[in-house]
């Protein structure tokens, strides 16, 4: 093996692990970016193609919401369990009336949407989480989570979370320890100050996507819950056991719906106590425009309101309700909630470009446009430099790169790849791979030279 520098070795190591994670992962990040970004800038295309869902009579006096769930529940045919109801507290704006539907995955809801003025059916389809998406932009949050293929699908995006962090700092080490003295104008070198500007102009931003990615990821994430629940970075949720008994937090209560299971015994609910526990919970405090009431879901069990606003200021205070006092028994306020849990809510939020309204929506669109394009100058840059001819020698492996280390990188490398496998499942996987890839890489490369000297 030929000997290098110390410098030399980290530099060929940070090469082939860009390098590997550009080429193998580097799809994957392309494509989470893109429908990331269609999902960002299609709000306004929803609500306009869903107008007459969304919109009700301005002028005119609100009939309470027992009425509109009435309506609702007979255009269900009356065999549907009510979930929540988020009722009109604007002009203009339907009262959603939202019903636990079996043959519906999960976290979507079947939403008949009332006119609160006339009492009129508006539209009727299914919503996702607690955003409530409409069906255009759930199709495309399911290729953003899944590439449409379900649980197995998930693997893609926690892939590109997983790596893209590494990806955006080890491309800044790269160009720290390998930038040229002088300016040198060429095709290769052109295309790598591109590539280069792009990265340093999203590296918050992709630092930013690979963290609250996780969060919603199936293996990591569930690694994520347990270090937020050891240091209390949990959301706070109102306590709803009418016996006093503490209730136990749901790590991903801020990023979807709770859909309730089958065996979730029935209670009996009027749909004119809805008025009652809106006015105790507007009483109580609970100011927003935007308010998502849900009944109990067994006797035991109080009824919740929330605020849903998730935009700047954030309002998601909550009150848990007595139904049969009616009287208030908890609430949780956004003001009180541990530090990283209003990181959390934030980034969560940031992330989905509701935060800010459309400057975070047009941000996030000038982010993702920005990523695609970084992704694709790093490919120009291999296909500049591609090997050429069967005879060519191939680079350096990654694994010839590693054992150029010190015995003290190699150990400090060693350890932080096994940390990472155990806290990122995906990522160690993966990593595996890359490894097996580059040994068969070597052996092939072995048995063409050893053929060629005979």
């Amino acid at each position: 093996m030929t000997t290098c520098t110390p410098r030399a070795a980290w530099t060929d190591l940070l090469r082939r692990l860009h390098f590997y994670i550009g080429l193998f992962v580097g799809p994957f990040i392309f494509v989470a970016a893109l429908t990331g970004t269609l999902y960002v800038a299609t709000p306004q295309l929803e609500n306009a193609l869903y107008h007459d869902a969304l919109s009700g009579e301005v002028q005119g006096a609100r009939q309470p919401l027992g009425p509109q769930i009435a309506i609702a529940q007979q255009a269900t045919g009356g065999h549907l369990s009510l979930y929540a109801v988020r009722p009109s507290l604007t002009a203009g704006e339907t009262t959603r009336v939202m019903f636990s539907d079996p043959a519906l995955g999960e976290s979507e809801t079947r939403a008949v949407f009332i006119d609160p003025v006339t009492l009129q059916v508006k539209g009727d389809m299914t919503v996702y989480g607690t955003s409530g998406i409409l069906p255009l932009r759930q199709w495309i949050d399911y290729a953003h989570r899944s590439l449409l293929l379900g649980n197995a699908g998930r693997a893609y995006s926690e892939l590109a979370a997983s790596w893209m962090w590494i990806a955006a700092l080890g491309g800044i080490a790269l160009w720290f320890f390998t930038r040229p003295k002088r300016r040198i104008n060429n095709r290769f070198q052109n295309t790598r100050r591109l590539h280069v500007v792009l990265g340093w102009s999203l590296l918050a931003g992709m630092l930013l996507f690979s963290a609250t990615g996780l969060t919603w990821s199936q293996w990591a994430g569930a690694n994520v819950d347990k270090m937020r629940s050891a240091f209390n970075w949990l959301t706070p949720q109102v306590n709803t056991q009418l016996d006093g008994a503490m209730m136990a937090h749901d790590p991903h209560a801020e990023h979807h719906a709770h859909h309730p299971a089958a065996s979730e015994p029935e209670t009996l609910v009027l749909p004119t106590q809805f008025d009652d526990a809106m006015n105790l919970a507007q009483a109580a405090g609970l100011t927003a425009d935007k308010l998502e009431i849900r009944p109990p879901r067994a006797a035991d069990k109080a009824w919740t309101v929330t605020e849903i606003d998730r935009s700047w200021p954030t309002r998601v205070d909550a009150v848990a309700i007595d139904g049969s006092r009616m009287t208030v028994i908890d609430r949780t306020r956004f003001a009180d909630f541990p530090l990283m849990a209003k990181l959390t809510r934030w980034g969560v939020d940031f992330h989905m470009g509701v935060l800010f309204g459309w400057p975070n929506q047009i941000l996030l669109i000038i982010f993702g446009l920005g990523l695609c394009v970084s992704i694709l100058f790093g490919y120009r840059m291999w296909w500049i430099r591609r090997p050429t001819g069967s005879a060519a020698s191939p680079v350096r492996t990654l694994l010839q790169s590693w054992l150029a280390l010190g015995s003290v990188g190699r150990g400090i490398t060693l350890a932080i790849a096994l940390l990472l496998g155990l806290a990122l499942p995906v990522m160690g996987a993966s990593l595996a791979l890359f490894v097996l890839i580059d040994c068969l890489r070597w052996w092939r490369n072995r048995q063409r030279l050893l053929a060629s000297s005979v």
